[in-house]
């Protein structure tokens, strides 16, 4: 099969689009054919180093976790899925070595679930790991119907999910963001205000009675901010500063949940989730999609087609 690999931390000059082995199919697993995988901006902090402290990696490496494809052959006691299956999942295993930039991956069921209907296998592919964010952010922070929680760079491949979702669950959601944003935050659903200097008190202006939760989706020293508005110190969840817990705060990494990716599935298939392509690169030009990914100038999601 067709794969791209690099076989030592790097940038992405270091890809390379290979002749690989096809993927072994255990038990508890599927082999997906790939439509389309997602680019997020863990692939290529992998690649470059960033979380070797914390995570096993394997050299050669096949990068990428999000996924939108269709079952090609089950493992042994595999019942989860059948042969022709449209699936997608966040297929994040137990080391780093052969993910989804790929013509071909293996799955365990626990990463997958049942493509959303009515989207295509690219606006799939774009929601695994964000929407698995968001949401998992939001369930952490405890919220429920009724509250109101800030979402901090809203308008961001995560940010904007977790307001969609957030909004669908009946919350009161405002969300930071740069000025150019705001129309965009409106659309889908935030009240929005600009990030920066003075944000506390700007908002303040629209919940004087403050907030319940904070989520942090971007990690620049917002926690402390957060912390002084919400009513419960702990009710802030942060997904980019790695001190959070010290903070007092939730620092999250995402999981795989079949469960948690069937109801993001449910909610896209309601119009309550839409995806925001704004780059599909063939897979060859995976180098070009992490340029684009590390530039932070793309509001959309960024896949790869296979």
């Amino acid at each position: 099969m067709k794969a791209i690999t690099y076989s030592a931390n790097g940038t992405p000059a270091t890809l390379k689009l290979v002749d690989a082995p096809k993927p072994k199919v255990g038990p508890g697993e599927v082999l997906v054919r790939v439509k389309a995988a997602g680019v997020n901006p863990v692939d290529w902090k992998l690649a470059a180093g960033y979380l070797d402290p914390i995570m096993e990696v394997r050299h050669p490496v096949i990068p990428g976790w999000d996924v939108a494809g269709v079952v090609e052959a089950v493992g042994e006691d595999t019942f989860d899925h059948s042969v022709g299956d449209e699936v997608y999942g966040y297929v994040r295993k137990e080391w780093v070595e052969l993910g989804t930039y790929a013509e071909l991956v293996s799955a365990p069921v626990r990463t997958l679930a049942r493509k959303p209907a009515g989207l295509t296998f690219e606006q799939a592919a774009g929601i695994p790991l964000a929407g698995l964010t968001a949401y998992q952010s939001l369930k952490r922070a405890g919220l429920k119907a009724g509250e109101t929680v800030v979402i901090h760079s809203a308008a961001g491949g995560t940010g904007s999910f977790g307001v969609q979702i957030a909004v669908a669950l009946g919350l009161r959601v405002i969300g930071t963001a740069g000025a150019h944003n705001h129309d965009y935050l409106r659309s889908l659903g935030a009240e929005p205000v600009l990030y920066g200097e003075g944000l506390a008190d700007r908002i303040r202006e629209l919940a004087p009675e403050g907030v319940d939760a904070g989520l942090d989706f971007y990690g620049d020293g917002v926690i402390e901010t957060l912390q002084s508005l919400v009513k419960e110190r702990h009710r802030v969840v942060s997904i980019a500063d790695y001190e959070a817990a010290a903070k007092g705060a939730h620092q999250l990494w995402v999981r795989p949940d079949t469960t948690d990716l069937t109801f993001l599935a449910e909610l896209a298939e309601a119009g309550k989730l839409t995806v925001n392509v704004e780059h599909a690169l063939p897979l060859a030009e995976a180098a070009r999609a992490w340029e684009l990914s590390a530039s932070g100038r793309t509001r959309g999601k960024i896949v790869l087609t296979v």
